[in-house]
């Protein structure tokens, strides 16, 4: 499991980086939708918190990490008075959060994954809350705006590399070869997929013969 595989410091600081660049996703989308402070405030936390706050609650592990550590509830709020301040200056160096937003998605699958299969689910569960940990709070955000969610219309391939890291976990598990330089590269292939999604448009296939250049339906 993650927490045995990294110093407990190193563990705690990587997911307080990835809620960071969530919320500060969520707060910006807050920010462009003229939200309020509140709004912008609930938006960094749904997007920062959804994804593991539903594992936490379909696996038993309650009180959710969420509510359990002051820290993972407290950094949401900073990242948004940080947008609520300065989104201008954030705004700029959006293609540098989108690279921390790519990061978070390889930890937050993976780290959801193995969380999962400790207690005690199977692999393919394991995965599929994996992914629901990295994409979760993505989703959440949308509904909350009035947005198809992303994940349905994985515009540039969001959900895929996360799909990608939690296979490569499960796989690893399968075979007993979980350990910090199989879960490093599981984290490494969902962050580069990503990132290349994002540099060459890719994105998952649409339905069969239809074109991407048919208008989308309201």
């Amino acid at each position: 499991m993650p927490h045995d595989l990294f110093p407990a410091e190193i563990q705690h600081a990587l997911d307080l980086a990835g809620i960071f660049v969530f919320a500060t996703a969520g707060a910006l989308l807050a920010v462009r939708k003229n939200f309020d402070v509140f709004g912008i405030a609930v938006l960094a936390l749904v997007t920062a918190l959804g994804g593991g706050l539903f594992r936490d609650l379909v696996i038993g592990a309650v009180p959710p990490a969420a509510f359990g550590e002051l820290s993972f509830f407290i950094t949401p709020l900073v990242a948004a008075g940080i947008v609520y301040f300065l989104h201008p200056e954030v705004q700029r160096i959006n293609r540098a959060i989108n690279v921390f937003d790519a990061a978070g998605l390889g930890l937050f699958c993976v780290t959801g994954t193995t969380k999962a299969y400790g207690f005690g689910l199977g692999l393919t569960a394991s995965a599929a809350l994996g992914v629901a940990t990295a994409v979760g709070g993505g989703v959440l955000r949308d509904v909350l705006v009035n947005e198809v969610p992303s994940l349905l219309r994985d515009r540039e391939m969001y959900a895929v590399p996360a799909v990608v890291g939690a296979s490569m976990v499960a796989l690893c598990i399968r075979f007993d070869a979980l350990n910090a330089f199989t879960t490093g590269l599981a984290i490494v292939t969902t962050f580069v997929l990503r990132l290349l999604a994002m540099h060459y448009h890719w994105r998952a296939p649409l339905a069969w013969n239809r074109r991407s250049s048919v208008a989308e339906e309201p």
